[in-house]
């Protein structure tokens, strides 16, 4: 397993990168969720009953995007032209498509296959990392596990409407 090793975090340089990390992917994805809020049109479909609050997706997706960056820089900072670094770069880019195709286009059975192939980036990118680094690989577990609760809600409004 290869990692960055301690003396790589002495210099300015790796926090610069951790906070660009930070500030592009919760800043885009906070711009895309602010314009993507559920209206009318959310508030009038069927859902199941698993269907959480609106408030709770704030403070999820925020928390995420957190451990999303954060493991991104550390796959960064091991080896930016990596594997595991393009299907990052992947993976956040439909991450971020997600919310416009549903709540503004409206597209459910398109969002549906965006989110599973967020899901198959998921875990293709944890395969990729548990090789390169272990913390990188378990920050993207609760990520896992939202995004494959999120397919199922997601395939269950499908469904219903």
């Amino acid at each position: 397993m290869t990692t960055a090793s301690l003396a790589d975090y002495k210099t300015p340089r790796p926090w610069l990168i951790l906070g660009i990390f930070l500030l592009v992917v919760i800043g885009v994805g906070g711009l895309i969720g602010t314009q993507s809020i559920p209206g009318a049109w959310y508030e009038g479909l069927a859902k199941p009953p698993f269907n959480p609050p609106n408030w709770i997706f704030g403070p999820v997706w925020t928390a995420l995007y957190v451990m999303i960056a954060v493991a991104g820089w550390r796959i960064w900072m091991i080896d930016p032209n990596s594997g595991a670094m393009k299907i990052w770069f992947a993976q956040m880019a439909l991450n971020w498509a997600w919310s416009p195709i549903w709540f503004i286009g409206q597209l459910l059975w398109p969002a549906f296959a965006v989110i599973v192939a967020i899901l198959v980036l998921i875990v293709a990118f944890i395969l990729a990392a548990r090789k390169r680094d272990t913390i990188a690989t378990w920050l993207f577990v609760p990520y896992l596990a939202w995004v494959s609760f999120a397919t199922l809600l997601n395939l269950s409004i499908a469904i219903l409407n």
